[in-house]
């Protein structure tokens, strides 16, 4: 049985509602999503596609994951580029957890002395 507390594909049925409700709001998303996954650019639509898998998987996207490892594969992505893709985006989240321990680190020392018991 499907949790209706995470989600589901059947949620993206209720886009259009959304545009609706904030429909400024929504066209200028939609307007900016779309010139950065224009064809034609630099980039390969293969590798807008692994790029946007790689995001989706550290912001933990699950509509993104989805729509862009279909497009990923549409695109011509192989299995064994995925799995480098999936592992780039584990080390690079992993690394900012290691940045902001550092940072922690600083901010924990900037606090001065702990009061005496």
């Amino acid at each position: 049985m499907h949790d209706p507390r995470h989600a589901h594909r059947d949620d993206l049925s209720l886009a259009p509602e959304l545009i609706e409700l904030a429909e400024p709001e929504a066209r200028a998303f939609l307007a900016f999503k779309a010139s950065a996954e224009r064809a034609g650019g630099a980039l390969d639509e293969k590798s807008r596609e692994l790029i946007s898998i790689a995001v989706a998987l550290t912001t933990q996207c699950a509509y993104c994951i989805d729509v862009h490892t279909g497009n990923a594969r549409r695109a011509g992505a192989t299995r064994e580029e995925l799995a480098e893709t999936v592992f780039i985006a584990a080390a690079l989240r992993a690394g900012g957890a290691v940045g902001h321990g550092l940072m922690a680190l600083r901010m924990f020392d900037e606090h001065g002395e702990p009061p005496a018991p």
